[in-house]
């Protein structure tokens, strides 16, 4: 599928990643508008830009209005926020937000999308998620289960547009060296082994993945094969993590780990 001329509206256009995906979509020569609460351009990201709290109903409304009013042919949910500590340190403004951010505000776009889509029997909707919304992490807990909630969301709206020119494409990068990871992260990922990715490779595999229309995809390895695993064989991924969740748990034992309440809120483009 050619981008050119295409109408998108990208969430979180405003971070680390999504400034890069945004500058793909207008090299490509699409028509490109960013929804998010700030933000930070440069002179190779030239889009319009809406002003909008997605971790708000009323920012959420706002943005679900925008979407219905301007019609994209292409509506990209990039934006999303993220907790990362023991469960109890997430305050209930922070869970709020986050499931607001993650789940609430990018269901409510598609919806949006689906009259006027449905009318034209055309159009593509993007769902970025996270590996970890299919091997749910300790530590990560609400934001595995509102990523495990929008890919589960992707694949339920596949289905009930299977017949329709509409396609529904939910790509699930892992780690990426974006404003998400925070100093307690890169921490937690070197001393677990995790694997982080360049913005910039992950950008153009998100784009890549838009103009294929593909319908799901896992950015990684092993990550992918985890993720199929975790889905037959839960209790065996348990024992296969069990060694970095201990790590984790020294980390936030220790008393020079750098977090607030011993976790922390992280955004990329919200």
């Amino acid at each position: 599928m050619q981008i050119a001329q295409k109408r998108i509206i990208l969430t979180g256009g405003s971070g680390g990643l999504g400034q890069l995906v945004a500058a793909e979509f207008l090299r490509e020569g699409a028509e490109l508008t960013i929804m998010s609460r700030t933000w930070i351009g440069n002179n190779a990201v030239r889009a319009r830009h809406v002003a909008v709290d997605l971790s708000t109903s009323a920012g959420i409304a706002e943005g679900s209005a925008i979407v219905a009013r301007k019609e994209p042919d292409i509506l990209v949910n990039m934006a999303g926020v993220q907790y990362f500590g023991p469960a109890e340190g997430q305050s209930p403004d922070e869970l709020y937000a986050g499931y607001m951010v993650n789940l609430v505000a990018p269901v409510s776009l598609c919806g949006a999308c689906l009259s006027f889509m449905k009318r034209r029997n055309s159009g593509q909707i993007v769902n970025i998620g996270s590996v970890i919304g299919s091997i749910p992490l300790a530590h990560f807990a609400a934001y595995s289960s509102a990523k495990a909630g929008l890919r589960a969301y992707s694949e339920a709206l596949r289905r009930e547009l299977a017949d329709t020119k509409i396609a529904v494409t939910y790509i699930a990068p892992r780690a990426v060296r974006t404003g998400l990871l925070t100093p307690q992260i890169q921490k937690y990922a070197e001393a677990t082994g995790m694997s982080v990715d360049t913005p910039s490779g992950v950008s153009k595999m998100i784009v890549q993945a838009i103009r294929q229309r593909k319908k799901e995809i896992y950015i990684g390895f092993p990550e992918r094969i985890f993720a199929r695993l975790n889905a037959l064989f839960p209790r065996l991924v348990d024992m296969a993590v069990a060694s970095g969740d201990r790590k984790a748990k020294r980390l936030f034992a220790a008393q020079d780990f750098p977090t607030r309440r011993n976790g922390g809120r992280s955004c990329a483009g919200e």
